[in-house]
């Protein structure tokens, strides 16, 4: 099948039905509930039609009929999967607590679908849920002073520590931690060649436990340092 353009993508994503509303054997909500599923069990690679259609008990081809291809129901599968973002409102305390709590329900549903934060890269059609989610930080930081471009340029800077470190977490590319800790033979050879690396035997000794998170908590505590000292001179 050829790739959908943009257009196409678009269509489906900012539909405001999505077959959700009826009840027929099979919709677009339905394959791409399945897929997600899938993709969460499995991961995204498993994803195909075949599988899709012979987990609904349908042919591969009837598929077809409601999404042109993978890539097409990938973004389908990312609005569905990211949902909508926390109602901030009533958070109280102003603007970080606010913050806090829409990034750690990013969190949260990046843990559910550990293929979200590699797949939400790039030049892609883009639905409502997720732009919800930008929409929300930029609100979260309505009143403080900052300019709308600096409250979106806020919004992606935090968005993209949490993917940094989300990504740490689940790709495996983290070599250095065993269960949230640092790797306990790594740890033992850096301790026997203190002179060859001296910084870090100095942090380990001293009970570094930066890996549990990947470092999320401490760079994001940086950040919202530095945006409330913006803030503040902006007030």
């Amino acid at each position: 099948m050829p790739s959908p353009s943009a257009s196409d993508a678009s269509r489906l994503l900012w539909s405001q039905t999505r077959d959700q509303d009826r009840r027929p054997p099979l919709s677009l909500d339905k394959i791409a509930r399945t897929a997600t599923d899938i993709a969460d069990a499995e991961g995204l690679d498993a994803v195909s039609m075949q599988r899709i259609a012979a987990d609904l008990g349908f042919t591969k081809m009837s598929l077809y009929r409601h999404v042109s291809n993978k890539a097409e129901l990938v973004a389908i599968m990312i609005d569905l999967a990211v949902g909508q973002p926390p109602v901030l409102s009533a958070i109280s305390g102003g603007w970080r607590p606010r913050i806090e709590h829409l990034l750690r329900h990013l969190t949260q549903t990046w843990s559910r679908h550990p293929w979200l934060p590699s797949t939400t890269t790039g030049e892609r059609p883009m639905g409502p849920n997720e732009v919800a989610w930008t929409d929300r930080a930029v609100e979260a930081l309505s009143g403080t002073g900052l300019g709308g471009d600096e409250r979106l340029a806020a919004a992606f800077v935090l968005f993209g520590h949490i993917r940094n470190t989300q990504s740490m977490a689940t790709a495996g590319t983290q070599p250095w931690a065993s269960g949230g800790h640092f790797d306990p033979a790594l740890t033992e050879l850096l301790r026997g060649r203190r002179d060859d690396f001296p910084a870090l035997a100095e942090a380990i000794s001293g009970g570094a436990d930066a890996l549990a998170d990947n470092g999320r908590r401490f760079g994001l505590d940086r950040i919202l340092d530095g945006l409330a000292a913006l803030i503040a001179q902006r007030t």
